[in-house]
């Protein structure tokens, strides 16, 4: 498949050349077979099989690639063998034009129609990888910055040769697919157009089983005809899809206008919560299946209802209930504008547009009420400016948190010394009342090496982790390993209350996401469970109206609010025209 003196096959032997005499007779090779040896004979006997077996194995491999570009579905958990037992009715569009068209016609249609086809494939093959861990396609307008942020994490938790090799391997699969495409549909035409007859009797059987599979809507696959129209279903959804992104700007607007609270003076705002130290935090990964899946489910309820009950016996109550993501399998930083803004933000162009505009955050809105407000990013190394959108006063970014211990998953210090950082730096005696975003990554894939939890006293400057980085790397599967991770985090989160706890305190924790679909399995949705932990008991009081659950465990049967609808009702609940409902 690299030359069109490839595309057809070899013929069995060389015509005669009348013009050769001598040197025809002095090579063996080229000798007519009726006066040649026998030993030469037989060499140009094999030579000649294995050219032939080399065009047809190349002709069979061009036809599987055309066909899987033609037939591949989008979703991983799609992706059988029994997926590619499919007819596309584009290709016998395809066939049937390059049928009807004169020889150098077809090889430039063939050409065309390889490289376009190429292009789709290559696409299909990024919504596979997208389907596995995001649980969704990629957005051809959106999704770019999750290609920097992909080869970031590869960097953070594998180290910068994984990451090159990756960056490496995408790129070469994005020029070489195309290419590859382009010169197995060159081929494929020839063969047509030397096989004409046979070609268009094949192509009428197949467009009648294509007819009758559509009529009976047969699949061999759920949600897989075999009367496939893949590539015309998927290009139709890519045009809507840059459609919707396009006008997404408009769309943020319209919601934008619609802020009931964007020009709310501060002592209008969140006065129910006057002198308290508010602290949202969010736990990577911590989606419902850790609360419910029957293998992870065990261990996190056990630690959970040991929170509750320990928590409770020093004076804390607790309501949990769930919230509907706007991302799942990745994507933190969605998640976060989401709760923060009460915009749904899935997708990396809807949250571009939000964070430049003039949206009044949850954090804005305690900043304007006369709170500091703090980000802390333990795994933040670099300038960034959406911080500004916040309305932090202060970000702690890696260095400034004073960590000298070993890195855990993502390149991050453990939760515990995190929160410590937060509480020697902000929360200091005699502080103005703070609130502090503070996502936690102890949990973030790979979910491995887990910290351990060790006594407050000992923590320092983190030196105390050293060696268990390598020590505590779990070694009995991707779930178990997030098990663990989600564990630990949850019991750091209650052993900080324990100790730094007290009638000011306000703690908010909740997942960002569901974990990955290697967790999760095949519809896990995108529900992330949310809890609201405080001594003082006006505080959980004032949302007795939301219906949530007692504990720090919410069950089955616990309300479910789009995480986009939070920060409106957190801000109802503590306004001052609320008391006891939202």
């Amino acid at each position: 498949m690299t030359s069109d003196d490839d595309l057809a096959p070899p013929p069995a032997s060389a015509p005669a050349d009348p013009t050769a005499t001598d040197a025809k007779a002095a090579d063996p090779a080229t000798a007519d077979p009726a006066t040649a040896p026998p030993a030469a004979t037989n060499a140009a006997t094999v030579d000649g099989r294995r050219r032939r077996g080399r065009w047809v194995a190349g002709t069979v491999l061009a036809a599987a690639l055309v066909l899987a570009a033609l037939v591949a579905p989008a979703d991983v958990d799609d992706l059988t063998p029994a997926a590619f037992l499919r007819i596309p009715v584009e290709g016998l569009v395809a066939v049937v034009l390059l049928l009807v068209l004169p020889p150098r016609p077809r090889r430039i249609v063939a050409t065309g129609l390889g490289a376009l086809l190429g292009v789709v494939f290559v696409l299909t093959l990024a919504d596979l990888g997208f389907s596995a861990v995001l649980d969704r396609r990629f957005d051809l307008i959106a999704d770019w910055a999750f290609l920097g942020a992909g080869a970031e994490f590869l960097s953070e938790s594998y180290g910068r040769a994984a990451q090159v090799g990756a960056v490496a391997v995408a790129v070469v699969a994005v020029v070489a697919v195309p290419v590859l495409m382009t010169l197995s549909a060159r081929r494929l035409a020839r063969l047509l157009g030397e096989h004409r007859l046979v070609s268009a009797r094949a192509t009428a059987a197949f467009a009648a089983a294509w007819v009758v599979c559509a009529v009976l809507g047969a699949q061999l696959v759920p949600g897989l005809p075999v009367a496939a129209g893949t590539v015309a279903t998927g290009v139709y959804d890519r045009t809507r899809q840059v459609n919707a992104g396009l006008h997404d700007q408009e769309r943020l607007n319209d919601q934008l206008a619609g802020d009931r609270f964007q020009d709310t003076p501060g002592d209008r705002l969140l006065t129910g919560l006057r002198g308290k130290d508010v602290l949202v935090t969010f736990v990577e990964s911590y989606g419902r299946v850790a609360v419910e899946d029957p293998e992870l489910a065990p261990a996190v309820d056990a630690a959970l209802d040991e929170g509750t009950r320990q928590l409770t016996a020093a004076g804390y109550g607790s309501r949990s209930a769930f919230l509907t993501s706007s991302t799942t399998g990745g994507g933190s930083w969605l998640a976060h504008a989401t709760l923060m803004t009460g915009i749904r933000a899935d997708n990396q162009l809807r949250y571009t547009n939000l964070v430049h505009s003039d949206r009044l955050t949850l954090n804005g809105a305690f900043k304007r009420a006369g709170w500091r407000t703090s980000l802390v990013m333990p795994a933040l190394t670099r300038a960034w400016p959406e911080a500004d959108f916040f309305a932090a006063d202060r970000v702690y970014g890696a260095k400034d948190l004073g960590y000298r211990g070993p890195l855990f998953s993502f390149s991050s210090p453990p939760d515990q010394f995190t929160l410590e950082a937060f509480q020697r730096q902000e929360r200091t005696p005699g502080h103005a009342p703070v609130m502090a975003e503070i996502p936690l990554l102890s949990s973030h894939i790979p979910w491995t090496p887990v910290p351990e939890l060790v006594d407050w006293n000992d923590l320092g400057d983190g030196s105390v982790f050293a060696g268990t980085n390598r020590a505590n790397r779990a070694d009995e599967g991707t779930r178990t390993a997030y098990r663990q991770s989600i564990v630990y985090s949850l019991r750091t989160l209650i052993s900080y209350v324990q100790r730094y706890g007290d009638e000011n305190l306000v703690l908010v924790f909740l997942g960002d996401h569901q974990p990955a679909r290697a967790v999760t399995g095949e519809g896990a949705g995108k529900d992330v469970p949310i809890t609201i932990v405080a001594k003082d008991p006006a505080v959980l009081d004032r949302i007795s109206g939301w219906g949530w659950q007692d504990g720090l465990n919410p069950g089955p049967d616990a309300p479910v609010w789009p995480m986009e609808s939070f920060r409106d009702r957190f801000l109802r609940a503590f306004g001052p025209q609320s008391s006891t409902h939202s």
